[in-house]
This record gives structure tokens, C-alpha cells and sequence, in this order.
């Protein structure tokens, strides 16, 4: 299984299982995750369910990385709206206002300023070491 808590804060919790009611039941007797201990109580909103763990795993860990409204929009099954709410900032860039303050703080005393988050390219380079370099 694949499933969503909802925390006392509003808050989601993804996870993932291979028997659904004994993972609820650590849940809800704080033998759980960390994260769900301090945010109790929790209720279960939304599940999956996966012949294999692998599968539910790697599902669990698609759907953490997903915003609060497009989670939303899975539990509620509103489909259709989850392509739109997959789009990232890399993407479709996003207007970030920036602070700039040299000395006292007021609400007038703030300059802002719309700024373009632009997306790093890292290259990754894969090595193999030598024998002379494990010596």
C-alpha cells in the first residue's frame, strides 16, 4: 500500500506498507513515524494498493514530492487537475520578491523588488579509480 495521512495541523503524511491496518494502528499509538507522533491526531485519507512493496515504495516517494494542492487533488480525485499542478519552476518561472533593508526595520523601510528564479544545471561526471589511486 501506498497512503496519505492527514495530521492534526493539515499537514500530509505519505507512506508506504504491506499491511495497512497494523501500520494505522502504529500510527495512531505513536509507534509510527516521528512526524506523524508530533503532529497526531492523524487520519487516513487516501491509499493505493501495490501487489509488490518496491512499487508502493516508489510511488510513496513520487507523490512526497508533490505540493500540498496537488496531493489535495489526488485525494479528493480531482485527476485532472494534476498535470497542471505539476508544473514546477524550472519550468514555467516564478516571480520571487526580494528584501533589501539597510538599518531599522518598518513596514515602509522595505524595497521590493520581482526577481526570475532561474534552474542550476549540475553535470554529474561518473570515475572510476585506478589502482594506483586505491594505494
Amino acid at each position: 500500500y501506498m497512503y496519505v495521512l492527514e495530521c492534526a495541523d493539515g499537514t500530509y503524511y505519505t507512506g508506504s506498507t504491506v499491511d495497512l491496518k497494523k501500520r494505522l494502528w502504529e500510527h495512531e499509538n505513536f509507534l509510527g513515524a516521528n512526524y506523524t507522533k508530533k503532529k497526531y491526531p492523524v487520519k487516513l485519507v487516501y491509499f493505493e494498493e501495490y501487489t509488490r512493496i518496491d512499487e508502493a515504495f516508489y510511488r510513496e516517494k513520487q507523490v512526497q514530492g508533490w505540493s500540498h494542492a496537488k496531493k489535495k487533488a489526488l485525494i479528493d480525485g480531482r485527476n485532472e487537475k494534476l498535470p497542471e499542478l505539476s508544473k514546477n519552476y524550472t519550468q514555467f518561472p516564478r516571480t520571487v520578491a526580494s528584501v533589501t533593508s539597510t538599518s531599522s526595520v518598518t513596514k515602509d523601510s522595505f524595497v521590493v523588488e520581482p526577481a526570475v528564479v532561474e534552474p542550476v544545471i549540475v553535470e554529474l561526471v561518473e570515475t572510476t579509480p585506478t589502482l594506483e589511486a586505491r594505494e
